[in-house]
């Protein structure tokens, strides 16, 4: 299998299966000694009131009275899914799906959902529908390099040169590259690249790569890059900033949901503590919506690729519970996010236990002075294994560059790794509240190739081993070795090495790997395939070989 999932194993959560729409999940007793900012829920801030506060709706009343103006909801119409993309006009823009409340099957009509095109003079709402799109569930919109504007739906998508549209229906092609799609080809979410290329990754948590978001996506992983718990995944979530990839993958029957970190979208970190749950939607004026359920999160982004904002699909009650023409129902919200400072580490050599001092750069920007906001004291800095749970470097000393701020913090205690590929901060500002930020680590490859082949073929006859090596990455290759070893009946046969020539960003070539044609190869055959780039991950994949011989 492929090697593509990094976690730690105070992750591995175990419980009873469960055939009810909840259960309760054990955490780990680690993340009590989490500290504020350790956790993405910890983002989640108070909503500025929007509207006027009423109990004239349907809901429970768990979820009364509320302000019925943050997002999108109304009577006639149950809502679900959707995001939002800010226009050129200045409006914001959010691509959401619904069924009329009243339609016989309640809350199971979504199958037979319609799309439709909402607009807001801010992110928060209250949002108005323009036009119904077509027919379709769980919309995630994105804009493609050339201009374009993509509705990915389940089982397909809407194209549109505007915005406004009109909007074209069409399918996507997907090419597995011969190995097993994780739990299908549904709840796809996706996040552009540097180059305009596009990462993508299903339900199941397989990762696949598209040239422009368009054309063939291309599988290159063999299995779920979550966490490894014992969850009932959906919903997943990416987005890119100018430090990394993000994911948030909902785990429906616990109800709880975790958060990954990612250098290239390919190899994941799982952090601790939970990315969202039930009990986030609290107002500035202490108003408490408590939603049964939080689904289909989106993130909606600022000009750096960072975080402000979360929308979710909540609905009051158990989905089996929403009835035709009763008091419950779904809709669309908005919840604002802490985002994180501009940082900048000035160290440019790799930081190890025995570096004496670590220099970070803390931007200003508007709304942020970090020269006189700022609790240097409460600073933290360091790996995110060290600082999520209070330690990481201390604060030695800092100085004003412009209207920024550099700061030295001293080296004990940094916890930096092999493994790591950002910096974290947490502290406090001088009122008291959380500030937290990531920084890139400049000796990490940001950008490598992604080297990736597809099942090998073997040739009996002229004795060699055919395999087709691709490069998913934004850069082209260097120079790269390909290793097999094939298994007769579980026995090692035979090695195989051969060279990968430089391949340009999605070029695939053919490459032969010899072996003695006069090895008996019978036909429980077996492989296993390895990928040893010069810089970057390797690769391994491994698997049977019953149909690829000739």
């Amino acid at each position: 299998m492929r090697k593509s999932v990094a976690f730690l194993s105070t992750f591995m959560i175990f419980s009873q299966v469960s055939f009810a729409q909840i259960e309760e999940r054990a955490r780990p007793a680690e993340w009590k000694n989490l500290v504020e900012g350790g956790k993405f829920i910890d983002l989640f801030q108070p909503i500025p009131p929007i509207g006027k506060l009423t109990a004239d709706t349907w809901g429970t009343a768990t979820v009364k009275p509320r302000y019925v103006d943050n997002g999108i909801e109304d009577n006639e119409w149950s809502y679900w899914g959707g995001n939002i993309l800010k226009g050129e006009d200045g409006q914001f823009h959010m691509f959401v799906c619904r069924w009329r409340e009243d339609s016989s099957k309640g809350h199971h009509e979504w199958p037979n959902s319609i799309v439709v095109h909402a607009v807001a003079d801010n992110s928060m709402g209250p949002f108005k529908v323009v036009e119904e799109i077509g027919k379709g569930h769980n919309p995630e919109i994105y804009q493609t390099a050339d201009g374009r504007y993509v509705i990915y739906v389940i089982d397909g998508y809407y194209v549109s040169e505007s915005i406004n549209g009109p909007w074209e229906y069409s399918k996507f092609e997907f090419d597995s590259r011969d190995r097993p799609i994780i739990e299908g080809l549904s709840n796809l979410t996706f996040a552009r690249r540097e180059d305009g290329s596009y990462l993508m990754v299903c339900r199941g948590g397989g990762v696949w790569f598209s040239k422009d978001g368009v054309s063939t996506f291309n599988q290159v992983s063999d299995e779920r890059v979550y966490p490894p718990v014992d969850g009932r995944f959906e919903d997943p979530v990416i987005w890119k900033d100018n430090v990394q990839y993000h994911l948030i993958v909902n785990d429906w029957l616990g109800r709880i949901a975790f958060y990954q970190r990612s250098k290239d979208g390919v190899h994941w970190k799982t952090d601790p503590g939970e990315a969202y749950m039930p009990g986030i939607t609290i107002y500035e004026d202490g108003t408490n919506e408590d939603w049964f359920k939080y689904e289909r999160i989106k993130i909606f982004q600022d000009e750096l690729g960072r975080a402000v904002q979360a929308n979710f699909a909540v609905i009051d009650t158990l989905k089996n519970e929403d009835k035709p023409n009763d008091r419950h129902s779904s809709k669309n919200i908005g919840i604002p996010l802490k985002v994180g400072m501009q940082l900048e580490l000035l160290n440019k050599k790799p930081i190890t236990a025995s570096t004496k001092f670590i220099k970070v750069l803390v931007k200003a920007e508007q709304g942020f002075n970090p020269q006189e906001d700022l609790d240097l004291a409460s600073l933290r800095f360091g790996a995110s294994e060290e600082v999520n749970f209070g330690r990481g470097a201390k604060v030695l000393g800092s100085q004003a560059k412009g209207y920024d701020l550099e700061i030295t913090f001293e080296g004990k205690g940094n916890g930096f790794r092999e493994d790591n590929f950002a910096g974290k901060m947490i502290g406090k500002d001088k009122n008291g509240a959380m500030v937290f930020g990531y920084s890139r680590l400049p000796w990490v490859d940001y950008n490598p190739a992604i080297l990736s082949a597809r099942k090998p073929e073997i040739n009996m006859e002229k004795g060699i081993v055919r395999v087709k090596v691709e490069n998913f990455g934004q850069i082209k290759s260097k120079k790269a070795k390909v290793s097999i070893e094939v298994f007769e009946g579980g026995k090692s046969a035979f090695t195989s090495v051969s060279k990968v020539q430089k391949l340009d960003p999605f070029e695939g070539n053919w490459i032969e790997l010899s072996y003695d044609q006069f090895i008996p190869l019978g036909s429980d055959l077996t492989y296993k395939l390895t990928i040893h780039p010069i810089e970057g991950e390797l690769e391994e994949t491994e698997g049977e070989l019953k149909d690829s011989v000739n």
